[in-house]
């Protein structure tokens, strides 16, 4: 299994607005072949930064398969506007 991370830094007096984008794009990611599973997280104290977590059966899953899927595109048309800056993914392995 591997491990998707990245911290979106979400346009200041957005999230609410980013919160019900991310319910209609949740649909589009679980399709996708090798999900395992996501959670999204606010920050406590950065209340517009949220902590993306999604588990993949194998890092190809997301980068080859679902970031170059229709549904990739539906959901950065639905979510990209909302980073200020564009979020950087970093994907992690088993456990050590």
């Amino acid at each position: 299994m591997i491990v998707e991370q990245a911290l979106l830094q979400v346009r200041p007096g957005q999230g609410a607005a980013f919160e019900r984008a991310l319910a209609t794009a949740r649909p589009l990611i679980a399709a996708s072949p090798g999900f395992l599973g996501m959670e999204v997280r606010r920050g406590c104290e950065a209340v517009e930064t949220y902590l993306l977590i999604v588990h993949w059966d194998r890092m190809e899953d997301h980068r080859d398969g679902f970031r170059r899927s229709e549904r990739y595109e539906q959901w950065r048309a639905l979510l990209h506007p909302f980073y200020d800056p564009m979020p950087v993914v970093l994907y992690f392995g088993e456990p050590v």
